[in-house]
């Protein structure tokens, strides 16, 4: 396992993370599943395990992932081993009529950390992270106060922002142009490459960059077909309905040759890419089995300039248009 500098912090983080999201187990929002359906806390545990026998130390959940599951169990796994880095996330909660609420109020930050605290069993989160978070919520100025309090006391180390999907930009501004935060969150694989300018200006700046979804829901691993179906209680079954997958898969086809080319699978192909840039701190695919942990630790390649090139293009011609 190769270890990178997350940004200017005194953290030194595995190139491949854990993404914790689908080991919080199934989870419903009213009718909206916010889960991967149903898992095995057992078979959970086993990845956690194995990932970090394999040189995995940097763990990524949410207080919203499996509504506090997946922290629980990071914390049960992981209490005694100090060179672990956390990362969770804050601002995500459910309303009383089942609706997902966005609240990065200062006093839901304060109690939702000391929540994560006692679910990880830490003394202090590693990276915190507002879930997120838009422009407005940081203009209000609640949140900021809020992280910078929490940091002072000693109860997180760094703070950033986890951006959103499709337009990371504003949010990545706001704090780069501030000299505000540790870091930041976003989206980056082979079929979305939205989020590629703001890894060139965090290296600029400092800031560490977790790159998620680097498989894109899996998509990215090779292990879809076109009559692949979601259950009612995994969240893919309404981002990639049947007509989309369709087409996904389609397009797929002209970046596969460069896994033959290199003697590596879909899935390392998808790694290699997100590593291939230098502002990328860590790359967190999700992992829910041990078989999971052993695949994507399995090693990654150096891509050519050319195929990194090859597969930029292919985003701007073609993906950018299905994805979003």
């Amino acid at each position: 396992m190769n270890y990178r500098k997350f940004g200017n912090t005194d953290l030194n983080v595995s190139e491949i993370g854990f993404g914790a999201w689908a080991i919080g187990g199934p989870a419903m929002a009213g009718d909206t599943p916010i889960g991967w359906g149903t898992v095995d806390d057992a078979t959970s545990i086993k990845a956690l395990l194995k990932a970090r026998e394999q040189g995995v130390n940097f763990f990524d959940t949410a207080d919203f992932y499996g509504l506090g599951h997946s922290e629980e169990l990071i914390g049960e796994v992981f209490s005694t081993d100090s060179e672990v880095v956390l990362a969770t996330k804050v601002g995500h909660r459910i309303n009383d009529d089942g609706s997902i609420f966005m609240d990065y109020s200062k006093k839901h930050i304060i109690a939702s950390c000391e929540g994560s605290l006692k679910r990880l069993k830490r003394e202090t989160i590693d990276f915190y992270q507002l879930h997120t978070a838009k422009v407005t919520d940081l203009e209000n100025g609640e949140s900021i106060a809020a992280l910078e309090q929490l940091k002072k006391q000693g109860k997180i180390r760094y703070w950033g922002v986890s951006l959103n999907t499709f337009d990371p930009h504003p949010e990545a501004a706001y704090l780069i142009g501030r000299e505000m935060g540790q870091g930041f969150q976003l989206v980056l694989n082979i079929l979305n490459q939205e989020a590629l300018p703001i890894v060139s200006e965090a290296a600029g700046t400092g800031h560490g960059v977790i790159a998620r979804m680097p498989f894109q829901f899996g998509l990215l691993t090779g292990k879809f077909t076109r009559d692949t179906r979601f259950p009612e209680d995994d969240h893919r079954k309404f981002r990639l309905p049947p007509e989309k997958l369709d087409a996904l898969l389609g397009a797929l086809d002209q970046v596969w040759p460069l896994a033959e080319k290199y003697g590596v699978s879909k899935g390392q192909l998808a790694l290699s890419f997100v590593l291939g840039f230098e502002g990328v701190s860590t790359v967190i695919p999700g992992i829910r089995t041990p078989e999971q942990a052993l695949q994507n630790t399995a090693g990654t390649v150096k891509l050519s300039k050319e195929d990194q090139a090859f597969l930029k293009s292919l985003y701007l011609s073609t993906f950018k248009a299905l994805i979003i």
